[in-house]
């Protein structure tokens, strides 16, 4: 994208920026849909997506399948590395207070609605690391994702 809203750059990283801002345009690393009246979407973020046996798998399709469990605070879905598949969905998720949820069954109530190969096959209950502005920090958990 390319604008007057679109910021100049990123502070004392001349070479962030020029990747960032390579052909002229900034590159977001957003995936996004354009509808046909013109609306934007974004889906998700392109280093988020999860390559499983050659299938793309959204990490957001996934987090908000989870986040429809009633006993489900927070979750989020990263890459946990895989011989067979190279890749396949780890969940980490934070439960309501008070609420318990058994591993089997929050992944059998991701399979009702999700196709079998982007259901997680590792779900961990644990509080999610944020930043100081409550983003979760999901290169902390892939890197935790790598020791399971």
């Amino acid at each position: 994208m390319r604008g007057n809203a679109v910021m100049k750059g990123y502070l004392k990283n001349p070479k962030a920026t020029a990747e960032a801002f390579e052909g002229g345009y900034f590159h977001s690393g957003d995936i996004a849909v354009q509808h046909p009246d013109g609306y934007i979407q974004i889906s998700d973020r392109a280093k988020d997506i999860i390559i499983s046996g050659g299938e793309n798998i959204s990490s957001v399709e996934v987090e908000g399948v989870l986040m429809g469990h009633p006993a489900v605070n927070l979750a989020a879905v990263v890459a946990k590395p895989d011989d067979k598949w190279g890749e396949v969905p780890c969940a980490f998720v934070e439960l309501k207070e008070d609420a318990e949820v058994t591993e089997a069954a929050l992944i059998a109530f991701a399979r009702e609605t999700l196709a079998g190969f982007k259901a997680p096959k590792q779900i961990v209950f644990q509080e999610l690391p944020k930043t100081s502005t409550g983003k979760i920090q999901k290169f902390e958990l892939r890197e935790i994702s790598k020791t399971l």
